[in-house]
C-alpha cells in the first residue's frame, strides 16, 4: 500500500502530497516526491536553546544550510509555504527528551507548545531532481527506499552546547558521472551543495558501508563510486549530545516539502560552502 500511495504521489501537486500527509495517509520517505520544490529537514527546540543553535547553523552551513525559521510558538513557517502546518506536514517524526530517542510519531499536535521554536534546514533530496534529470540513477529512489546515512569523523563546529560529528548521506555514482554529479549539486548550496568526499568511506571514518547509521543499505554497483553529501540529520546528533530536554525533528528521509523552487535565493546566515568534495574542490 505504502509503495502504490509514494507512486502515486510522484505525480502529484505539492497540494495534493501535503494534504495526504496532513491526513496521516502516507508516512513514507520524501525522495523523488515534489520535483522543483526545496525540502527540509527540522529542529524544533524550547526558545532558549534557539539562539545557540542558530549559531551552530551558521558555523556548519554544509549540513546545516538554514532555510527558515519560525516564531517562538508558531506551527507556520510563511516563507516556505503559506498553509505549511510543521505539527502535521512531515510523513513522521522522532521524539526526543534529554538526548534519548523516545519515540517515532506521525504528528505533533498534542507536543506542541508556545515555547517552541522551528528550524528548517535544507536536504539533499532537493539536488537529486537535478541528477536524475541528467540520466544519473540513484538507487534508492528506483527502488523506494531511504537514503544510506552513516556519522563520519569529521567535527562540526560547536556553538554553546551543540557540537559532534558530521553525518553524510551516500549515493553510488557511474565513476564517469562523479564530475556531474559533484557539479550540479554545487548549484545547489541550499541543499548542502556539493559532496564533501568520493572513494574510501574509511577515510571519513565510515567502517562498514553497507551498515548505515540511518536509512537503508543500498548497493555499490561495479564500476560505481560512493559520494558523500552532508546530512541534516547532524543536528539530531548534536541535539541528543546536547541533552536538551525535548527536541523534535523529522525522521531521517522524511522531509518537509516547501512551496519554495529548489533554484530560489533565499538569505542564509552563511552562504560559504566549504569542505567541498576533494576532487573538486579547488575548481
Amino acid at each position: 500500500m505504502e509503495n502504490s500511495t509514494f507512486q502515486r504521489l510522484r505525480r502529484s501537486q505539492v497540494s495534493q502530497i501535503r494534504e495526504t500527509i496532513r491526513a496521516n495517509a502516507y508516512g513514507g520517505h520524501t525522495a523523488g516526491l515534489a520535483d522543483g520544490l526545496l525540502q527540509a529537514n527540522l529542529a524544533i527546540l524550547p526558545e532558549e536553546y534557539a539562539l545557540d543553535f542558530m549559531r551552530f547553523c551558521q558555523r556548519n552551513p554544509k549540513p546545516c544550510p538554514l532555510v527558515g525559521v519560525s516564531d517562538t510558538g508558531n506551527p507556520a513557517i510563511p516563507t516556505l509555504g503559506p498553509d505549511i502546518d510543521i505539527r502535521t506536514d512531515v510523513p513522521a517524526y522522532n521524539i526526543y527528551r534529554r538526548g534519548r530517542l523516545e519515540a517515532e510519531v506521525s504528528d505533533i499536535d498534542t507536543l506542541w507548545n508556545d515555547g517552541l521554536v522551528t528550524f528548517a534546514i535544507g536536504c539533499s533530496f532537493t539536488f537529486e531532481h537535478a541528477l536524475i534529470k541528467a540520466g544519473i540513477s540513484l538507487w534508492h529512489i528506483d527502488n523506494n527506499s531511504t537514503v544510506p546515512m552513516f556519522r563520519t569523523n569529521i567535527p562540526t563546529i560547536a556553538a554553546g552546547p551543540f557540537s559532534g560529528p558530521l553525518v553524510v548521506s551516500m549515493r553510488a555514482i557511474r565513476a564517469d558521472q562523479v564530475d556531474l554529479a559533484v557539479d550540479l549539486s554545487r548549484k545547489f548550496p541550499l541543499a548542502h551543495g556539493a559532496p564533501i568526499h568520493a572513494g574510501n568511506p574509511a577515510e571519513i571514518g565510515i567502517r562498514n558501508i553497507d551498515q548505515p547509521d540511518w536509512g537503508e543499505p543500498a548497493p555499490l554497483p561495479n564500476g560505481c563510486v560512493p559520494v558523500f553529501w552532508a546530512c541534516g540529520v547532524t543536528p539530531q546528533v548534536v541535539i541528543e549530545n546536547a541533552r536538551v530536554q525535548l527536541c523534535i525533528t523529522h525522521k531521517p528521509g522524511h522531509m518537509l516539502i516547501t512551496d519554495v523552487p529548489e533554484d530560489a535565493e533565499i538569505a542564509v546566515l552563511n552562504p560559504t560552502q566549504p569542505n567541498d568534495c576533494p576532487t573538486r574542490r579547488n575548481q
